[in-house]
């Protein structure tokens, strides 16, 4: 499976700087896609340049945003309603791609925090590189059921699918008031607003979970169809710009 590799990654492997990036993306030196406006770089293809033996790869990706975020956000709310849970798009650095849908008022405080997005951020960097395309629920930071389908275009993994926001059982109520009053110190957040906001969070059978994991890996294939298509699309479009410039060359004085 392709690996790809962020701006920064590339950078200190190449030794070059971003405008060289830049230059060697339009003469076709490099390949890379845009995933959340941001540059991913397939390892194989730096690999092969670092060396000497770069080829035209065989299906390359085009410089583009090959997931419509827009489109995205739509689908994965229609998921999140659907399924009474809260749902993102992200990276498979774990950063953020699309706003979270239908997110829980308990999980809506914890993101209020700085430090409360950051540690969801290293929560959802956990679940990126596991070799499922489907990862069980796990728990999260916060003590909360999650699970991620990986959402890959061409062989790269370019993005993940991350559900959930609910508890698979009904929590210790002492175990439950000492996780809250952590999670307040850890985050500076008010521990009543939260115990109160964790009362609403629902308990989901293990039938239940396996229908919302079957869902979840649905709605990832369906991401993917729509970045190959997106991608295709992209590549005809650039073949017919190449072909326009070469006829244009070719008509000149």
């Amino acid at each position: 499976m392709d690996d790809l590799l962020t701006t920064k990654e590339l950078l200190d492997l190449l030794k070059i700087d971003r405008t060289t990036v830049y230059r060697m993306l339009n003469d076709g030196r490099l390949s890379g896609v845009k995933v959340g406006g941001q540059w991913r770089f397939p390892r194989k293809d730096v690999t092969a340049l670092l060396s000497g033996k770069a080829t035209e790869p065989d299906n390359p990706l085009v410089s583009a945003e090959i997931l419509p975020v827009h489109c995205l956000q739509g689908i994965q709310s229609v998921f999140a309603e659907v399924a009474s849970l809260g749902a993102v798009t992200t990276t498979p650095e774990g950063e953020p791609l699309t706003e979270i849908s239908n997110s829980c008022a308990f999980c809506n405080l914890i993101q209020s925090s700085p430090s409360g997005r950051k540690a969801c951020t290293t929560s959802w960097q956990q679940l990126a590189h596991k070799p499922e395309h489907r990862t069980p629920f796990v728990s999260c930071h916060a003590g909360l059921q999650y699970a991620r389908a990986r959402i890959e275009i061409d062989g790269a993994y370019v993005a993940m699918l991350i559900a959930g926001q609910f508890h698979a059982a009904l929590p210790d109520p002492v175990e439950e008031a000492a996780r809250i009053k952590a999670l307040a110190d850890a985050h500076g957040l008010d521990a009543g607003e939260l115990a109160s906001a964790a009362q609403d969070l629902p308990v989901l059978s293990a039938r239940h979970r396996e229908r919302i994991g079957s869902w979840l890996e649905t709605v990832a294939g369906t991401f993917e169809m729509i970045g190959h298509e997106r991608a295709e699309l992209m590549q005809r479009l650039r073949r017919i710009a190449e072909m326009s410039a070469f006829d244009s060359q070719s008509a000149a004085p």
